[in-house]
């Protein structure tokens, strides 16, 4: 069933329900609607809170992440992982040799080696980064991955030291960037600055380059889950005035008097802090280009919403011609800040149906000759069988186009998840069945704890345990399930994974992607082997 109807009117993102559960097909409203209903559905939020309603519940700004409800009718589910049972790709094809520890899953992004076909973020101005900004940092430079610092942090950094409208310095991304750099090796893995209209104007990427010798800029042109820009919930009337003084429009109006009185008087609690929109035309484009090379960047990647086709087409014809390293595509619909709940359920293209856009132009780029920058596929990675389909189905015989897989909501469920169980231990709350299972002391409940404090000896007590908690999720858990998937299908390298791995478990998704429904798969093969 598709969620576009039955869940209209009440939305767990939004903090609301409907009175009963037999609602309307079409509506989402119950069949009876009554006066004297104390519950708080989508309409009756609405009318008491106006544009609040439009957003994840704003209680929990800060604390949390958010998706779209809806279902799209196709995702990676709809696939299955071929296994193989004659021979072994990448090694030899020995039984004492083709055990799945031994697969290789590294890769290289953009020339950048990693660890795990993973990269993790953008995690930008919003409080649940700046909040979780260790563990997240400091998780990835361990597993060997790369991060991206997101959007407006220098923006919205209070102390960031501006001359003539220009970033001189920000506390803020300063300490983002050596908090990775810690435990960083210095070989796997990297930490990007993302820059959108706002960062550019205020020079965020020369600022970067220049003074905190960052290696990778990504250009920012959206998003899945949203559209708009940037949008975060600012709690101050001081800082929503400093935001608009710096150029973001802010709304209400921190200026109007009005307005600072009903925000005095607690009629409402936070300004909404939102980011332009970029206009992007190709010449401009290869111009900055241009001039982040001369500027020192050694990568340069791009990262874009799940717009249409047209849109698509277009991302990667000019990332052919300037030769991005990079293109991230993030497909609907989540978020870790602040997006609208309707613009995540009902507005742009599901992941599946992305890549399969995006792989349509780069198989074009390839016959024509033309550069195809890497690909990146964002948009409800979590775990190590999506990740794997998403590399197969990039492989058309010549190597995977996908090198990597974005995951953005679930570190930070990771981390979070890390610290408050670890604070729940330090006063003594953990929940019984928790630490009657796995102990009620970190060192005992983190299963990587031993292993990394080995490997780290005397520094491991300056990693907090939230990194452990995100390292055990990339490194033990998706990684360790990712090898093992791959050694079902006899594949040794990642860059052996290929569509031939994969089957349609619905027609759409095989209409959609071009892969084969069971009953399809090598029907040529088995003639051949029996004949």
């Amino acid at each position: 069933m598709h969620r576009n109807s039955a869940y209209l009117n009440g939305k767990s993102t939004s903090g609301t329900t409907t009175r009963v559960s037999d609602t309307s097909c079409t509506s989402g409203m119950c069949p009876i609607c009554i006066r004297e209903c104390p519950v708080l559905c989508e309409i009756s939020l609405a009318a008491f809170r106006g544009r609040e309603a439009l957003y994840p519940d704003p209680q929990q700004y800060g604390k949390s992440t958010a998706s779209a409800l809806k279902d799209f009718g196709l995702d990676w589910s709809h696939f299955n992982i071929q296994s193989s049972l004659l021979g072994a790709e990448g090694v030899e094809a020995d039984s004492d040799l083709a055990v799945f520890s031994n697969v290789d899953i590294s890769t290289s992004v953009g020339g950048i080696r990693l660890k795990l076909p993973i990269l993790i973020g953008a995690y930008g101005s919003t409080d649940v980064a700046r909040l979780n900004w260790q563990g997240l940092a400091k998780g990835s430079a361990i597993a060997g991955i790369l991060i991206t610092i997101g959007e407006n942090v220098c923006g919205m950094d209070p102390e960031t030291k501006l001359t003539g409208g220009k970033v001189t310095y920000s506390k803020e991304l300063s300490s983002r960037i050596e908090a990775f750099r810690e435990f960083w090796d210095g070989e796997n893995g990297e930490i990007a600055v993302q820059t959108n209209v706002e960062d550019q104007r205020l020079g965020v990427d020369t600022y970067a380059l220049t003074k905190l010798e960052v290696n990778v800029i990504e250009r920012k042109w959206g998003q899945g889950a949203k559209a708009i820009g940037g949008e975060v919930r600012v709690s101050s009337l001081e800082r929503a005035l400093m935001l608009k003084e710096r150029g973001y429009f802010v709304l209400p109006d921190p200026e109007d008097k009005t307005v600072q009185e009903s925000f005095k008087q607690g009629v409402f609690t936070t300004f909404e802090r939102h980011s332009r929109v970029g206009m992007p035309d190709e010449e401009s484009f290869l111009e900055d280009v241009d001039r982040l090379r001369e500027q020192g960047a050694k990568c340069i990647s791009l990262k874009t919403g799940a717009y249409r086709a047209s849109a698509v087409a277009f991302t990667m014809r000019l990332a052919s011609t300037a030769k991005i390293d990079f293109v991230t595509f993030d497909g609907a619909g989540g978020g870790t800040g602040m997006s609208p709940v309707p613009m995540m359920d009902e507005m742009s293209t599901p992941t599946v149906y992305l890549e399969a856009q995006v792989l349509k132009c780069a198989e074009i780029l390839s016959r024509k000759g033309r550069h195809v920058p890497d690909i990146v596929m964002a948009g409800g990675f979590i775990d190590e069988s999506q990740t794997f389909k998403s590399i197969a189905l990039s492989n058309f015989g010549k190597g995977p186009y996908v090198k990597a897989v974005l995951f953005g909501r679930s570190p930070l469920t990771a981390v979070m998840k890390s610290a408050y169980f670890v604070d729940l231990a330090s006063k003594g709350s953990l929940p019984k069945a928790f630490s009657g299972r796995y102990s009620k002391h970190p060192e005992k409940f983190f299963y990587c704890a031993s292993e990394l404090k080995a490997e780290y000896g005397t520094r491991f007590e300056k990693i907090p345990w939230e990194a452990v908690g995100l390292y055990s999720y990339l490194h033990d858990r998706v990684g360790v399930g990712l090898q093992q998937l791959m050694a079902g299908a006899r594949k040794w390298k990642l860059n052996l994974l290929s569509r031939s791995d994969l089957v349609a478990l619905s027609e759409r998704a095989s209409k959609v992607t071009g892969i084969p429904m069971p009953e399809e798969s090598e029907a040529e093969e088995v003639e051949r082997i029996l004949s």
